[in-house]
């Protein structure tokens, strides 16, 4: 017998699982679609607002820092700077900072999304202390950390910030059940957007201004000791004049130690402005802020130092990879979970970067010190040249050439002073006027219809949920059930072929092959008579016994309408209700009390009352009779071996109708006496293990025929209108047209 977990399990199995199954697929996918409809019409309706806001590309500014410089601007950011710089300011529209500032202006926490809802879960850590500490009423948002995690949660789950692929632009999505506040949230999210980067930039450009001042004060003070030493010196210049006026009007002198003295005075001029701006540069370097020093070197400050271009390229390609990587392990973290084993890979990559980073900032800042003390010395040593210059000269011209120097002194310090201080005032204006490259290109605007829930995808989504719950559930079952199904699980758990199968029918009054004679199943049950009476190749059968594993299974009716259509053939056919515990022939035939089965075997009477039945002449029935307290006696007793060899001899055909198998061994004794056993199995209700049980219990080691019988089969099933070649009605019958 071959096994069924042996046996490959194909897609027409699976076809026709879900199709036994069929009515639990029908009821899981309804559910889903019920629950789905009633998801979608209790939910509340939420809008999602969308903004749309341009990263503008930043040029060369003629009149800030990098003109001060002389240096040429960058030119513009590549592909990859563009990259990291959208998803910097995505990154920055995501964070608490600028959420917590349009929470509180748009007074979110009064809002139905961000009021306190009860949760038992909450409540229970609350209760156990797992809460924290609470509040303090009345305190500021920002003060109050169980409102702020709170109140940043719902905020972003309801916010979408995705930067457009190809473009410099940023979209920003935000659901609210009110669509004027959804549009509200993405205006002030933008402005608030503005606003900071506004704000970065006006705080790194004023701190290095400041410095710029503070060190301009100095030089000031030094123009203006010079100028009235000027004064002093004019009325006893000796400075040897030759008469004449040079282009711009000045006086023409000559004197190789005054020329060799304003050669140092100009060599001293350019080293007191390489100390300022290298004093500059070390002072932005010793904030340590990595944003501030790419805004510096965007602005060329950076370019004439040693450091170079080269340590600043490099910072800013660190914090390109910083960036990158940062997306990268937000995306993973999204996309796998906190758990998935390559996070802490990629964490232990960006902690590198970041160290990095910290690293070239501090080489930078050392750098910066140093180019600031050679500035420094540069500037002594010229001073010291300068110095030596002028000894010289008041040796030869006395006061006269300490006129001219000092003429020259105040003028180059005058010059570099008001050039210094243009140039500052200038880049600080115009830094407040450019300092945000952010633009809005579509502002948010109340949504016309709400984005959940979507109705149609929604009810899309529960029917192919439904179906796949619907057919797994179904496959679930079918592999857990254990009862008889079709004819292929009788033929598999058996190893022995089916003699016949009957279709499912509906409760009728009497026999319904005397009812319907044109129905499947008597069709059916004519099958089975050809099968039985060709079961045995010497000569037909003539005591017949019909029996299933339990009671319910259709044995009664099927003995009965077995018995009518034998007696149909115009043979004598008696039908005996063998079964002394629960006998129903006198209930199915609706006869009279009388000598039955039972009353002859006890010796009550020698002869049973036979009953005719008029729809079936041939037809005789006789039934239990009275009860007994020991029918398994009865049946085994010499008087039934005695009885049936009589009837042998008066009727062609013996329908034995007996008692189930499994509860009581009535039918078993009575197998030993008959020719062929039909053995029924209900489809849907009789079990595997019963059906093989019985079968072994009757087919005494194989010497004896027993016809199985699968009863109860749907006709549409595949098992019965592949047997029979139809699946509703039978063959019907036509009258052939006469010519």
């Amino acid at each position: 017998m071959e096994s069924n977990s042996t046996k490959e399990l194909t897609l027409r199995d699976l076809a026709l699982v879900l199709q036994r199954k069929r009515r639990l697929v029908y009821i899981t996918v309804l559910a889903f679609v019920v629950l789905a409809g009633v998801y979608c019409a209790l939910c509340t309706r939420r809008y999602e607002a969308t903004g749309v806001v341009q990263l503008q590309k930043e040029g060369a500014d003629p009149m800030g820092l990098d003109s001060l410089m002389s240096t040429a601007a960058s030119g513009a950011s590549d592909a990859l700077d563009a990259n990291i710089d959208l998803q910097t300011q995505a990154n920055i529209l995501q964070s608490d900072t600028l959420a917590l500032r349009t929470i509180e202006a748009l007074h979110l926490e009064d809002t139905h999304d961000f009021r306190p809802h009860w949760s038992p879960l909450e409540r229970i850590q609350e209760e156990i202390g797992f809460g924290g500490a609470g509040d303090v009423p009345g305190a500021k948002l920002e003060d109050s950390p169980s409102r702020r995690a709170r109140a940043l949660k719902i905020f972003s789950k309801n916010l979408t910030v995705k930067p457009v692929s190809g473009t410099r632009l940023i979209e920003i999505d935000y659901l609210n059940p009110d669509p004027n506040l959804a549009a509200a949230v993405v205006n002030t999210l933008t402005k608030e957007l503005s606003d900071y980067t506004f704000q970065t930039r006006f705080d790194a450009t004023s701190e290095a201004s400041k410095w710029l001042g503070d060190q301009m004060g100095d030089l000031r003070k030094n123009s203006e000791q010079l100028q009235a030493k000027v004064v002093n010196l004019q009325r006893q210049s000796g400075v040897y004049s030759l008469g004449a006026t040079d282009n711009q009007g000045h006086e023409m002198a000559y004197s190789g130690v005054l020329d060799r003295l304003q050669q140092a005075t100009q060599a001293l001029t350019a080293a007191q402005q390489n100390r300022i701006l290298r004093g500059a540069i070390a002072r932005a370097a010793e904030n340590g802020d990595a944003e501030m020093l790419s805004g510096l070197a965007g602005n060329g400050i950076g370019a004439t130092s040693q450091m170079g271009a080269n340590s600043l390229s490099l910072l800013q390609n660190l914090r390109q990879q910083e960036a990158t990587e940062r997306a990268t392990l937000k995306e993973a973290e999204a996309k796998f979970g906190p758990d998935y084993p390559k996070l802490a890979e990629m964490r232990g990559n960006l902690a590198g970067l970041e160290r990095s980073i910290q690293d070239e900032i501090s080489r930078i800042r050392g750098r910066a010190k140093s180019d600031y003390a050679v500035a420094i010395q540069a500037e002594t040593s010229t001073r010291a040249e300068y110095s030596e210059a002028r000894k010289q000269a008041d040796v030869l011209n006395n006061k006269a050439i300490d006129y001219a120097i000092a003429r020259e002194e105040a003028e180059q310090s005058r010059t570099l002073y008001d050039d210094l201080l243009k140039r500052l005032n200038e880049a600080g204006v115009l830094e407040g006027l450019q300092s945000t490259n952010i633009t809005v290109v579509d502002p948010g605007r109340a949504p016309a219809k709400a984005k959940k829930p979507n109705i149609p995808v929604y009810m899309a989504l529960s029917l192919c949920l439904g179906l796949f719950f619907g057919c797994c559930g179904a496959l679930l079952v079918d592999s857990l059930d254990n009862k008889i199904n079709s004819l292929a699980d009788v033929e598999e758990e058996l190893g022995h072929p089916v003699l016949g199968l009957l279709p499912q029918v509906p409760q009728a009054n009497g026999p319904l092959i005397l009812d319907d004679p044109q129905s499947a199943y008597v069709e059916a049950m004519r099958a089975i008579r050809t099968g039985v009476l060709l079961s045995q190749s010497n000569a037909p059968p003539k005591v017949i016994l019909v029996t299933s594993s339990l009671s319910s299974e259709g044995k009664s009716t099927t003995a009965i309408n077995l018995a009518i259509s034998l007696a149909q053939m115009g043979r004598k056919t008696l039908i005996v209700d063998t079964d002394l515990r629960r006998g129903t022939l006198r209930r199915r035939f609706r006869l009279q009390s009388g000598i039955g089965l039972s009353d002859v075997l006890a010796g009550q009477c020698e002869e049973p009352e036979l009953h005719n039945l008029k729809d079936a002449p041939g037809l005789h029935i006789l039934t239990a009779g009275s009860r007994s307290p020991n029918p398994s006696e009865l049946l085994a007793s010499q008087s039934m071996c005695t009885l049936l060899d009589k009837w042998k001899s008066k009727f062609d055909f013996i329908v034995l109708d007996s008692a189930p198998v499994l509860p009581v061994t009535d039918t078993v004794t009575l197998n030993t006496l008959v020719d062929v056993t039909l053995l029924l199995a209900r489809a849907g209700l009789t079990e595997k293990p019963q059906i093989s049980r019985s079968f072994n219990l009757l087919a005494r080691g194989g010497k004896h025929y027993v016809g199985l019988v699968l009863n109860g089969l749907n006709s549409n099933d595949s098992s019965y209108y592949g047997y029979y070649g139809y699946r509703k009605d039978a063959y019907p019958y036509k009258e052939r047209d006469v010519a």
